[in-house]
């Protein structure tokens, strides 16, 4: 009688597409994706070109924008959502396993994968044992790569270039992902200046810095002063849950606030960016002001997001 069980035939091995840190991003990527999420937007949806994938997102750490923007541009794009927003402890990893493993598992489900998680790496770890795209939604403090592409799209969109630019990053650039990614991404364009607003003990790491050779980037505390010539003020959060205690992020909370007096200092053609949540560093008495871009920057993730799946999960 002949053998009725045969193996399955092997998945064909394509090169996968990775999305794990700002520099898997190159200038062609970047502006293929910015393209690609403006098509998204002018159309308003998509005609199903993910129809039948499944997305399986993992987080390890909380989240808001990210989780639901990725999940509905998946659902937007025709695909489905598998999803574990709690995965630290709704998961296997609350029993102890890797996430290598993990991502072996999870790789047998889904047609890709969203992570965040809180240690620096744990994408690029992620990606090297799963055997489907995987995409970071943040790790720890190191980077947010999806974070800055629509933040890149948030100023093109409001000033209609990124180039020759002058950009203040505030707050707490040590641990702050957001701005550690978008700063790489910024320096790909000629002729941006990136001013670095934060306490010398919460300065932006040499990891970073070292590779901003083509920027010219200038440090300062001083947040009033620093608001003169600049075409973006990107403020970002202390980051609480980044410190070793209650007391050390207490030295630093409130250090840096915009207020409506602060404003009158910003150029009329600049704007007001935040990655959002705020907490307690914009007044929201300038949410009327129509400088403030922040809430149309987190509607931005949406295009973006779509753009960033339908790349990595290329028919």
């Amino acid at each position: 009688m002949p053998d009725t069980l045969t193996a399955p035939p092997a998945r064909t091995q394509v090169p996968r597409r990775h999305l794990t840190g700002p520099n898997d991003l190159d200038l062609p990527l970047i502006e293929q994706l910015l393209e690609g999420a403006a098509g998204f937007e002018r159309a308003g949806s998509a005609s199903g070109p993910l129809r039948g994938k499944l997305l399986a997102t993992l987080f390890y750490e909380p989240s808001t924008r990210t989780r639901f923007s990725f999940e509905a541009a998946m659902f937007r794009l025709g695909g489905q959502v598998l999803s574990a927003e709690n995965a630290a402890e709704a998961s296997s990893a609350a029993k102890g396993e890797s996430l290598e493993d993990a991502m072996r598992i999870v790789s047998g489900y889904a047609d890709a994968i969203v992570l965040r998680h809180p240690e620096v790496g744990a994408v690029e770890r992620a990606a090297r044992a799963a055997e489907v795209p995987v995409i970071s939604a943040g790790d720890g403090a190191g980077h947010h790569p999806t974070q800055a592409l629509l933040d890149l799209y948030t100023i093109k969109k409001e000033l209609g270039r990124l180039d020759h630019l002058r950009i203040g990053l505030a707050g707490d650039l040590r641990h702050g992902r957001t701005a550690r990614s978008l700063a790489l991404l910024l320096s790909r364009f000629p002729g941006n200046e990136l001013l670095m607003i934060s306490p010398p003990e919460l300065r932006m790491g040499t990891d970073v810095l070292d590779q901003l050779t083509g920027a010219r980037v200038d440090q300062t505390d001083d947040f009033r002063s620093a608001m003169e010539g600049l075409d973006v003020l990107y403020q970002t959060r202390i980051q609480a849950e980044r410190f070793a205690s209650p007391d050390e992020y207490e030295r630093y909370r409130g250090v840096y606030v915009v207020s409506v007096d602060l404003m009158h200092r910003l150029p009329e053609r600049a704007i007001l960016m935040h990655p959002l949540p705020r907490v307690g560093e914009i007044d929201p008495l300038v949410d009327a002001d129509p400088r403030a871009a922040y809430f149309r920057q987190a509607r931005n993730g949406l295009w973006i997001r779509m753009a960033v799946l339908d790349w990595a999960m290329e028919r």
